[in-house]
């Protein structure tokens, strides 16, 4: 038989009202004792209504979350980061891939409204922003991750992208490289513009030139990281660039291809560094030096964020920037062969 509330009381040695009050995230109720209750519900399989729980007002338990693409290694982990925390507090999770595209964006928003979510986690970009507008009037808490609009009053959760370029530029400076290039994201994403930035500024400091033609944009995919880098790496067959810099590690593996491809040997012919440190970069050959992004505490905080609005413990709008770290591998190395 399927369990009842009734039985959760029991088994856990609690009353109704302190089941109830951890469904719906109230009470004056010990951690201990809520994480007691929690995994009796598991246990026991119990799974309230949550349609029921959403026509009388009540939470269902639920946050959205919306990426552009989960086979993207970086968003699964971001994913994973957030469904293991919602779990841990009791909450469910609706992923969505988006592409980016503001249509899928529009049509999954609409969805998750329908069913009652009680949060919003947003991680892809959107052209247009008036698309939240019905989640902000129902109440609903939105926080954004990797990702930033900053002219709307949301909660978020990003990592340092000036800095993070900027890292990978020391490094590559501190090898000796001065022909570099950059495999950048769509010149829209936030979070790739301030990378170039950070590395560019960089380069500037150094006294290092990097002309707009060393800046490639690219779709966020590996073969067109592999297909943009061929066609950088050829154009300049003269002078071509001695390392290159690429905005996600799925660009960064398309170089790795690329260089494969065109016969040039990494590190000692073409550096390539990355930005994310996905579980890719330590399993290709060469395994890829990358900038880090602190991944499971991005999707730890933003999640805690949601639960202190939803419980109604902290009104204020919060930006939390984290600190990315250099990932030192064997894709870079000084330019030992020059032509």
């Amino acid at each position: 038989m399927k369990a009842t509330i009734y039985d959760v009381a029991r088994e856990a040695g609690v009353s109704i009202a302190a089941v109830s009050q951890v469904m719906n995230g109230k009470g004056k109720i010990s951690e201990e004792r809520r994480a007691e209750i929690l995994k009796t519900m598991e246990r026991l399989n119990y799974q309230p209504s949550v349609i029921a729980s959403a026509l009388t007002g009540k939470k269902t338990f639920t946050l959205g979350l919306l990426v552009p693409d989960i086979s993207n290694p970086f968003f699964a982990e971001i994913a994973r980061a957030v469904e293991d925390q919602g779990h841990h507090l009791g909450y469910s999770l609706v992923i969505c891939s988006t592409d980016n595209k503001d249509e899928r964006v529009e049509r999954y928003l609409n969805l998750l409204q329908q069913k009652s979510i009680d949060g919003m986690i947003i991680g892809t970009g959107m052209d247009n922003k008036e698309m939240l507008t019905p989640l902000m009037k129902q109440g609903i808490p939105i926080a954004m991750i990797a990702r930033e609009m900053p002219d709307i009053g949301v909660h978020t959760v990003v990592v340092d992208d000036c800095v993070g370029g900027a890292l990978a530029a020391k490094h590559l400076l501190d090898l000796g490289h001065t022909r570099l290039a950059i495999l950048a994201e769509h010149a829209k994403v936030i979070s790739s513009r301030e990378r170039v930035r950070g590395f560019r500024n960089t380069l500037e400091e150094a006294g290092v030139v990097l002309p707009d033609s060393g800046v490639r944009n690219c779709h966020y995919t590996v073969e067109d990281g592999k297909r943009q880098a061929i066609a950088l790496l050829e154009e300049s067959a003269g002078v071509r660039p001695t390392a290159l810099f690429c905005c996600n590690d799925m660009l960064a593996i398309g170089a790795l291809q690329a260089a494969k491809q065109l016969g040039l040997k990494v590190p000692e012919q073409l550096s390539v560094i990355g930005f994310d440190n996905t579980i890719l970069a330590s399993v290709t050959d060469p395994p890829l030096t990358t900038v880090a992004q602190p991944i499971e505490p991005m999707g730890k905080r933003v999640v805690d964020l949601l639960i202190q609005e939803l419980k109604k413990e902290s009104t204020t709008k919060q930006r939390v920037v984290l600190r990315p770290e250099l990932m030192i591998r064997q894709s870079t190395a000084s330019p030992t062969e020059v032509d």
